[in-house]
C-alpha cells in the first residue's frame, strides 16, 4: 500500500513539476532576465579596470532557463510528491473520517503554508543581484531554520487540535490550533534576525513580480499534488472496495437451504 502511494505521489509530483516549469517560463524567467540585466549594468558602472578577465561562465543562461530549469523543478517536485505520499500514508486513518480527497487537500494546504508561505514572510525569495556572496551560507541557514520552526509549529498545532476536539469541539479546537501556530510564527519572525540586502536602485516592480512568481510556482506545485493525489487515491480506493467486499463475503453453499426473511 505504501509503495503504491509513494509511486503515485512521485508521478503526481513529476506532473506538478512540468506545470511549474511552464509557469516559471511565462512569469518567472522574464524577471530573472531583468535582474541579471540590472546586475550587469551595476558591475559596468563600478568602473572595472580595463583588461580584467571575465569570470568563466560554467552554465550558459540559455541552459539555465531551459534544460537546467526543467531538471531542477521536476526533481524538486517529484521529491516533494514522494514525501507528500509518505505523510499521507501516515495520516490516513488517524484524522477521523476524512476522505482521501479531503485529507490530501488539507495536507497540501498545510504543506504550502508551513514549508513556503510562513518562512517566506520572513525571508522572501530574491532574484539575482540581491544578496552578497559572502552571506549566502548565513542567509541559507536562517531560511532553513525558519522552515524547521514552521514545520514543528504546524505539527504541534495539529496534535493540539486533536487533543482539544473532545473538550472544545472541532471548530473551536481548529481555531485554537491556528492561533497557536500563528503565535509561534510571529515569535520566530521577531526573534530571528532580519536580512535586507536589496541594492540601491534595484527596480521595485522586478522584485515584486519575482516574488509573486515564486509564490505562484509553489502554489501550483502544492495545489497540483494536494488535489490530484487525493483524486487519484480516492478513485483507486473506490475501485478496490467492491473487490474487498467480495473477498470477505461468505461463500455460497449450493447444498444449503436459503429463506427470504
Amino acid at each position: 500500500m505504501v509503495r503504491t502511494l509513494l509511486i503515485r505521489g512521485m508521478l503526481v509530483g513529476l506532473l506538478a513539476g512540468l506545470l511549474v516549469f511552464a509557469f516559471s517560463k511565462v512569469f518567472g524567467e522574464p524577471q530573472v532576465d531583468r535582474a541579471i540585466a540590472f546586475e550587469t549594468v551595476r558591475k559596468a558602472a563600478a568602473h572595472t579596470p580595463i583588461g580584467t578577465p571575465a569570470e568563466p561562465e560554467l552554465v550558459t543562461r540559455q541552459v539555465q532557463a531551459s534544460f537546467g530549469l526543467l531538471t531542477g523543478v521536476t526533481v524538486y517536485c517529484t521529491a516533494f510528491g514522494g514525501l507528500f505520499a509518505l505523510v499521507f500514508a501516515y495520516a490516513n486513518g488517524r484524522t477521523g473520517n476524512l476522505s482521501p480527497r479531503a485529507l490530501s487537500a488539507l495536507l497540501g494546504a498545510a504543506g504550502f503554508v508551513a514549508i513556503y508561505l510562513a518562512p517566506s514572510l520572513k525571508y522572501p525569495a530574491n532574484p539575482p543581484a540581491i544578496g552578497e556572496p559572502e552571506t549566502i551560507g548565513y542567509r541559507t541557514a536562517l531560511y532553513f531554520a525558519m522552515i524547521l520552526i514552521s514545520i514543528a509549529a504546524m505539527v504541534l498545532a495539529i496534535i493540539a487540535r486533536q487533543r482539544l476536539v473532545s473538550r472544545f469541539g472541532h471548530w473551536s479546537a481548529t481555531l485554537i490550533a491556528m492561533a497557536a501556530y500563528i503565535a509561534c510564527i510571529v515569535a520566530a519572525q521577531l526573534l530571528l534576525p532580519a536580512i535586507d540586502e536589496v541594492p540601491d536602485g534595484f527596480p521595485a516592480p522586478v522584485l515584486w513580480n519575482f516574488r509573486v512568481a515564486s509564490l505562484g510556482m509553489q502554489f501550483v506545485m502544492w495545489a497540483t499534488i494536494g488535489l490530484l493525489f487525493g483524486a487519484l487515491t480516492e478513485r483507486a480506493t473506490a475501485a478496490r472496495r467492491p473487490l474487498l467486499v467480495k473477498a470477505h463475503a461468505p461463500a455460497y453453499d449450493s447444498k444449503a437451504t436459503y429463506r427470504l426473511e
